[in-house]
């Protein structure tokens, strides 16, 4: 049983005016997600949910492969998580205004953001705007500003790679990166200064229902107890400690029923007050 992929839940929003004018979109409580396993040919979800025990051991990795048309086509690779055949590249990632395809195809309505990653990594991204909540979900952002709609991607991108060529703004954040910021809080007079320079659409505040006090382990493993998700990172909780599993990293590993007794390094929290 091989991990082929994983899938964060779109949570439930609530929205109201804010005092600038701008809807402040809120997203509170813990948000689940999955892992996608194939054996065989077939593909299933295995819940990874706030509360789900997870029991499952690390055996070899290897290339994901590919699903097509709901099954799995397997891959002996050792290229991790995707052999060179299987990688699929989104050219549109790399876009900085002059498109990379044969033929422009980015007509939808894109929006641009700005996001806060604690406790003070701005970003400035696009996406296309029906997908902005969950665009911003996906990446983990603790807050987030709507600040401008384009009618195409490509003048989206040309603005975004202006911004991005400044001192304070990035267009990538790592998950390393991310990582340091959990259990911490947003630079609050840094992310209203960045405001301050626009005029925002909407505000998002995104609290993932965690309860961090402080920074979780990172490690690679599927066993614990979920205590949510981040973005793509799964915090489980495990022998008293806490732990936060970038979820890419478990792609192309073999599950298997036994969980090792390896040694864990330990949180702070694990011996006690």
């Amino acid at each position: 049983m091989q991990v082929v992929g994983y899938e964060t839940d779109v949570a439930r929003d609530s929205a109201e005016p804010g005092a600038d004018g701008a809807q402040t979109v809120e997203t509170s409580g813990p948000i689940g997600g999955g892992l996608y396993v194939a054996s065989g040919g077939s593909v299933e979800y295995v819940d990874a949910s706030p509360g789900t025990e997870l029991a499952f051991g690390l055996g070899e990795r290897r290339c994901a492969g590919t699903v097509h048309d709901g099954d799995h086509v397997a891959c002996d690779a050792a290229d991790v998580p995707y052999c060179d055949d299987h990688s699929g590249v989104w050219v549109c990632a790399r876009c900085t205004g002059t498109c990379l395809k044969d033929e422009m195809d980015c007509h939808e309505t894109h929006a641009m953001y700005l996001a806060a990653f604690a406790p003070d990594v701005l970003k400035v991204g696009v996406t296309r705007e029906w997908r902005l909540g969950t665009r911003l979900r996906e990446q983990g952002a603790d807050r987030a500003a709507h600040i401008r709609t384009f009618p195409n991607g490509r003048i989206t991108r040309e603005v975004e790679a202006e911004l991005a060529a400044g001192d304070d703004l990035v267009d990538r954040v790592r998950v390393p990166t991310k990582l340091d910021g959990f259990g911490r809080a947003v630079d609050e007079a840094a992310w209203e200064a960045l405001l301050d320079r626009f005029d925002p659409i909407a505000r998002f505040d995104f609290d993932y229902g965690l309860g961090l006090d402080d920074r979780p382990v990172a490690e690679t493993m599927a066993a614990g107890t979920v205590r949510g998700w981040k973005g793509r990172v799964i915090v489980l909780d495990r022998g008293g400690s806490t732990y936060a599993v970038d979820a890419r990293d478990l792609v192309g590993y073999e599950l298997t029923d036994a969980v090792p007794e390896r040694e864990l390094q330990s949180s702070l929290g694990a011996f006690g007050g």
